[in-house]
């Protein structure tokens, strides 16, 4: 069920509001919730050594959780909206005493306003995650603190001051900071609204206008349309394809390779920003460092994209043998194909073309895979708890973990 609102050509945010407070979730979509969980508190805790960690000493829940969570860049990806959409609503319902249904109502309205707002609003340097992401995250909370959909739709509006974060932060910790913002933001928000603070829902239409929407969001379909992508390696999701291209090429004699040239929309490598990176979080959003690390460790993880494995000696011959062949074409970051040409030296060559990443809802990781992705985050001790965690036992493990204010 999609909720009690009536599609029309115009769709107001006091009908998505609406919309939030009567969805009516199925089986599947709690199944999908539930993975959501467990993915995002795995990525977390897999985080807990991470400087961020440190830095968010103090600080509010949601924006700890939501910043560790979201610091490995291994969390989830709702493709059509370029949002990671899990890393953001999973702690804001955590932090405000939600569960399945209240984060499946406000990854609806992520994934619907940010495919509404779509890939231009991305490649004018908005960060989607935390634009949308602060309006969404009021949503969760709202929810989660006994709302009505009036209530939801004021804590919306008192989230649009920290609607912000642009894509220059990536490759520094003013990414997952961004992210944190931004769950932070809407549970602030619907702290306000339950509280009795006014606010005109009229302002969230007008954000929307500002940040460039052009289209309604529409209300049809599942919580989260198109399902929500699993990333088997700890980098930008543009990287996920170009990786599963190189591993299918099999273990290849770096030394007698002359040339690596990809061929793919130039919108499938936006985010890619750091040709030559001199630090792990950099190395999450270079091309040539994902295909020199795929190279040297067959499957990148975890220790692939520390600071010390992105300064190898080794990586710095492999980067100056990538090239980039861009086509000007593309809307997203799955645009098109993705094809890999590795020459070499003798003259011969080997290809791989592919049009979706491992991990994708139409290529979907199987269990083993998650599990396995489960075990390397948490080790293996700690991977049954994780993998039988609700929503309850989940919050408390994080609140035990990663202590907050508020």
């Amino acid at each position: 069920m999609t909720g009690a609102v009536q599609e029309s050509s115009v769709v107001s945010m006091r009908d998505l509001a609406r919309w939030a407070a009567g969805i009516d979730p199925t089986s599947a979509d709690l199944e999908l919730a539930q993975r959501a969980l467990i993915d995002t508190v795995t990525v977390t805790l897999a985080a807990l050594d991470d400087p961020v960690a440190a830095w968010t000493d103090g600080l509010p829940a949601a924006l700890r959780w939501a910043t560790v969570g979201h610091v490995l860049d291994f969390d989830d990806l709702h493709i059509p909206s370029t949002t990671h959409i899990s890393v953001v609503c999973v702690p804001a319902t955590l932090a405000a005493g939600g569960g399945a249904r209240e984060y499946l109502a406000a990854a609806g309205v992520m994934a619907r306003l940010g495919s509404a707002l779509g890939w231009n609003h991305y490649t004018q340097g908005w960060h989607s995650t935390a634009t949308v992401g602060a309006i969404a995250a009021a949503v969760a909370a709202g929810l989660s603190l006994g709302l009505d959909s009036d209530g939801v739709a004021t804590a919306m509006a008192h989230a649009v001051p920290a609607a912000g974060g642009v894509r220059q932060a990536f490759g520094t910790a003013g990414k997952p900071m961004q992210v944190g913002f931004a769950a932070d933001a809407g549970v602030r928000a619907a702290r306000l609204a339950a509280a009795g603070a006014t606010a005109d829902p009229r302002a969230v239409d007008e954000w929307f206008r500002l940040v460039g929407g052009r289209n309604s969001p529409q209300l049809a379909g599942p919580p989260i349309p198109d399902g929500l992508g699993l990333k088997l390696h700890p980098c930008c999701y543009a990287l996920q394809r170009p990786i599963t291209a190189i591993r299918s090429l099999g273990a290849l004699p770096i030394d007698e390779i002359a040339r690596i040239r990809l061929h793919t929309p130039r919108s499938a490598v936006l985010p890619l920003i750091h040709d030559y990176p001199s630090t792990g979080l950099e190395g999450k959003f270079s091309l040539n460092y994902g295909i020199a690390a795929t190279l040297l460790d067959g499957f990148p993880d975890i220790t692939s994209f520390t600071d010390t494995a992105v300064q190898r000696p080794e990586v710095r011959s492999i980067l100056d043998r990538i090239g980039l062949i861009a086509d000007p074409e593309g809307d997203g970051v799955l645009a098109g194909n993705c094809r890999v040409t590795v020459e070499f030296s003798d003259g011969s060559q080997v290809e791989a073309v592919e049009e979706l990443p491992m991990g994708h809802p139409r290529r979907p990781a199987s269990s083993e895979d998650f599990e396995a992705k489960v075990r390397g985050c948490v080790g293996e001790e700690r991977s049954g708890e994780v993998m039988t965690l609700d929503w309850l036992s989940a919050a408390e493990l994080l609140r035990r973990c990663l202590p907050g204010s508020g």
